[in-house]
């Protein structure tokens, strides 16, 4: 995507000083700032502390976290069982995203079927970018397969505006390119649909007002900004068309993990009669997952996240207390989305219901995963 005519990625390999550098999300959207991934602590920091975010991305930062890894450790000591543990932590940086797991994994296959250490360093590297361009692409394709569920509310309303509600940010800057909620909505106005979106703020760390706003701003999207709470409202008076979000891990029965709220997003439109998509690549499923309550991990992250807000003041970012000093906070990161709330799945490979029948239909090679 571009971002004031440059063409940006939140990761990519650069040639010439040979290094993984992502933009630091934490400072956008007052700053932007570009940090260098040289070392696993680095990668493991960077996800951790939510340099990147989002599942796809979090999966092509693993991925190359294994090149970083390999990089560090094989070309230096050729201690194998050492590059295994280096992968292992970077594995668990955070729990509730499956694509991390996923792509650390892919990337060690490859590595696993070379002998020299030049030559599975090279392939962590091949394996890494190919993942990143896969994600890509996937999303890409997300964009046309729920192209049709906006132009189809387009044409209903006359061609009027067309108001899409999204939670967190599940666009270019979690995806590496396009977004996945983001896919369809990017796919319509450059398709010249008048569409509208309404930016959940996403309490506590704000992704929404401060990542999907941005994005969407800089794409030249009529966007507003809303509280979390006010999408109910919104659907209640008729200002919202549809509903799509993201996702950090779906299971194979339709079942949605994604940032801690979307579940009353969901509920609110099934009052409301609005239809709720979940848009994702097939990365996100996890196949061995058949039950989101009990078989998802939900993360649990610091409470300072929810006891102060940071901002831009007269220039510099600054962290702002909003609470009582001595009062608890609790921080649970993610939600899950019942498979029954969910209209339907947009995939890269098109659209199902949310039930693990319709899912296999697109995914017939995942059917005996998890026996």
């Amino acid at each position: 995507m571009k971002v004031d005519g440059k063409q940006m990625r939140p990761i990519w390999f650069d040639e010439t000083s040979q290094t993984v550098r992502v933009i630091d999300q934490r400072q956008l959207p007052h700053r932007l700032v570009i940090a260098e991934l040289t070392t696993v602590d680095k990668v493991i920091t960077a996800i951790q502390a939510m340099y990147v975010r989002g599942a796809p991305l979090i999966g092509a930062t693993g991925a190359y976290g294994v090149y970083v890894a390999a990089l560090n450790t094989l070309v230096s000591s050729g201690d194998e069982v050492f590059f295994l543990k280096e992968c292992d932590r970077i594995k668990s940086a955070r729990p509730t995203a499956v694509n991390l797991a996923w792509a650390v994994d892919k990337v060690l296959t490859d590595v696993s079927q070379k002998e020299a250490i030049a030559d599975k360093v090279a392939a962590a590297k091949v394996a890494a970018a190919r993942i990143t361009e896969q994600e890509a692409e996937n999303c890409r394709q997300i964009g046309l397969a729920g192209l049709g569920l906006v132009k189809s509310h387009s044409e209903a309303k006359n061609g009027n505006t067309v108001h899409i509600l999204t939670h967190c940010n599940a666009g270019w800057l979690a995806c590496v390119e396009y977004g996945t909620a983001t896919a369809p909505i990017y796919a319509a106005f450059d398709k010249g649909i008048d569409v509208h979106v309404w930016v959940d703020e996403t309490r506590p760390l704000n992704q929404g007002a401060r990542l999907t706003a941005w994005e969407l701003g800089k794409h030249g999207i009529k966007h507003t900004i809303v509280t979390d709470n006010a999408g109910g409202h919104l659907m209640q008076h008729g200002m919202v068309d549809m509903v799509i979000v993201g996702t950090d891990r779906n299971t194979r029965t339709g079942d949605v993990a994604n940032k801690i709220g979307t579940y009353l997003k969901a509920l609110a439109a099934r009052d409301n009669d609005i239809p709720f998509y979940v848009a994702l690549p097939s990365s996100t499923f996890d196949w061995q997952a058949s039950d989101g309550l009990k078989d998802i991990p939900i993360e649990e992250r610091d409470p300072d996240e929810v006891r102060y807000v940071q901002g831009d003041h007269a220039g510099s970012l600054r962290k702002v207390l909003i609470s009582p000093t001595d009062s608890l906070a609790a921080n649970p990161a993610f939600d899950v989305t019942p498979a029954r709330l969910v209209t339907g799945l947009i995939t890269e490979r098109g659209i199902c219901r949310a039930d693990e029948t319709d899912i296999l239909r697109l995914f017939p090679e995942f059917k005996n995963e998890n026996m």
